[in-house]
């Protein structure tokens, strides 16, 4: 039912969402020096944090050499290259590196995420 809080457009937007309300208010404490506009720019830089640190965590738990040797085996035509790079992209979001590999791969929970993971990937839709 909420498979858009996923996509990285949804990341995208509440960043912009995030920095369009910290201006504001930076601006308005400039013009008014209220203290309430300290105590927003404050709540909001740290319900940024707090949401927002999952999404990049995910993204910097790799280094690009590990990633590499994920996107290596991603050989083939171009549509079966597409759905690997696609399904790399969604371990790298899901998974820190320490993570996928102390995973276990047979485990009913990995399946689930391939599942989901590979319908998404060969979902035609512009989400």
């Amino acid at each position: 039912m909420f498979e858009f809080l996923d996509s990285d457009w949804f990341n995208i937007s509440l960043q912009i969402v995030f920095l369009v309300a910290l201006i504001y208010d930076v601006r308005k404490y400039r013009e008014t020096k209220k203290n309430e506009y300290i105590i927003n720019i404050v709540l909001t830089i740290g319900f940024a944090i707090w949401v927002l640190y999952p999404y990049y965590i995910s993204y910097t738990g790799w280094n690009e050499g590990q990633k590499s040797e994920m996107l290596s085996h991603c050989k083939g035509d171009e549509n079966s290259t597409k759905l690997c790079k696609c399904l790399d992209d969604m371990t790298f979001k899901n998974y820190t590196y320490e993570e996928y590999k102390k995973l276990d791969r047979n485990s009913s929970e990995y399946k689930d995420f391939l599942k989901d993971a590979k319908d998404d990937c060969l979902d035609d839709s512009w989400f």
